[in-house]
């Protein structure tokens, strides 16, 4: 039978649903948290710290995070960083209910747990191709229900519960999210145990984190991965900005249907997922990645130029649809041709970048609308989508694509890449 035939092993129906439970507790607190955070202070620049706090650790310690996870068992990282998460909730609950809670700990709270989430998404990453003996069309298949099932929890179920519990008191919400952590990390304790790619090795941390950032940009198809997510950032946080604003003064669209206008970009997301290996085995993986960034320039332009609330609600859904393929596509690609040593690193190292990359769209789109017009910031982000998409077309190629595979392979002979030191050697460029 061929991979897409296959079952998915019954391993990753435990990890499915450990982060199913996971993302309905995040979209509690993702909703929860800042509400939270406004009953205690009105200044804006108190409620920003709550909310860049928890974005900090991926800046700070994302490539050294990737190379621990990359000494550390996978599964092990997974339910050590859940469980220590579950506990840490537990702080400002407890806070809640004794009346002390405080901005500085919100702020705290939010860095830690966006610690605990940098080393379980990076060891998640990194555990999955293993699991799937990074088999191309099974990670498709198996990344499109992840992130299928994250859209839904975080996206459509989890802001109203968070919003709904937090009227049972503020230590609910919290409490809830504690829960999900404490039953992902059960489950995650019953997957099967995957060997460590290497021995323990004498490198020096940094050496290794090195290392993992440089066969990033040594690699083109790997750079043409890691550069699509940071530029979109970049795009997409300009536009998330201004987005209320131009909705509601544009458009005419009042609270109620600023909410509908996102659950269609989310609906489009669901959509993308859904179909994104079908996209890949039609187009090829690395055209499909071209169509569907090239998708998302025009939605946004569509956006832009949208008359009426329903083009525009039309337009996010299509730039849903988009990045939801794109999301699922990109991230399996990478883990079927990065070797399993280098794999957390390599994560970490791209997430971060993208990461990098939305303070920047945030003050681009801020300072465009300020300066011009409320509509420049949309166009502005279209113009870079459809660039950052003509740049990288050629990186991510359906030829060089195949190359990478072809090199990923378990028969790639004695240079293949997983049998190289990390420390030592770097990603040759794929041609």
């Amino acid at each position: 039978m061929t991979s897409d035939m296959r079952k998915l092993p019954t391993g990753f129906g435990r990890l499915w649903t450990a982060q199913t439970i996971s993302s309905l507790g995040d979209g509690v607190t993702h909703a929860a948290l800042p509400l939270i955070a406004l009953t205690l202070t009105r200044d804006p620049m108190a409620l920003a710290v709550v909310t860049a706090a928890g974005t900090l650790p991926w800046l700070l310690f994302g490539v050294l995070g990737g190379a621990l996870v990359d000494r550390w068992d996978r599964r092990r990282t997974m339910w050590v960083a859940d469980t220590a998460r579950a506990v840490l909730l537990a702080i400002p609950a407890a806070a809640a209910a004794l009346d002390v809670l405080s901005i500085a700990l919100l702020a705290a709270v939010a860095f830690l747990l966006g610690l605990g989430q940098l080393f379980f998404d990076t060891a998640a990453t990194a555990y999955l191709p293993d699991l799937l003996r990074r088999d191309p069309a099974l990670l498709e298949r198996a990344n499109s229900r992840l992130r299928g099932a994250q859209t839904a929890m975080s996206g459509f179920a989890g802001p109203p519960a968070g919003s709904a519990l937090l009227a049972l008191g503020r230590a609910v919400p919290l409490l809830t999210d504690a829960v999900s952590f404490l039953l992902s990390a059960l489950l995650v304790r019953t997957l099967p145990a995957m060997p460590r790619p290497l021995p323990e090795v004498r490198e020096s941390l940094l050496r290794q984190a090195r290392a993992g950032a440089s066969y990033v940009f040594r690699d083109r198809v790997l750079l043409g991965l890691a550069l699509r997510p940071a530029v979109g950032n970049v795009a997409f946080l300009a536009v998330e900005t201004v987005l209320a604003l131009f909705a509601h003064d544009r458009l005419g669209i009042d609270t109620y249907g600023f909410g509908l206008l996102l659950a269609a970009e989310a609906t489009g997301g669901l959509l993308g997922a859904g179909i994104a290996s079908y996209l890949g085995r039609r187009l090829g993986t690395g055209t499909a990645l071209t169509c569907t960034a090239a998708v998302e320039g025009l939605a946004i332009l569509g956006l832009a130029a949208a008359p009426n609330p329903y083009v525009a609600g039309l337009a996010l859904a299509v730039c849903g649809a988009g990045m939801g393929a794109t999301m699922v596509l990109g991230p399996s690609l990478r883990q079927a041709m990065v070797p399993g040593h280098l794999m957390g690193r390599v994560a970490s190292t791209s997430r971060m970048l993208a990461m990098c990359a939305a303070p920047i769209g945030a003050f681009l789109g801020g300072w465009l609308a300020t300066t011009y017009d409320i509509r420049t910031p949309l166009y502005a982000a279209a113009g870079l989508l459809l660039t950052m998409t003509a740049v990288t077309a050629s990186m991510t190629s359906n030829r060089r694509v195949e190359a990478a595979l072809r090199a990923a392979a378990p028969n790639g002979g004695p240079d293949h890449p997983a049998t190289k030191d990390p420390a030592r050697e770097s990603a040759p460029e794929l041609s």
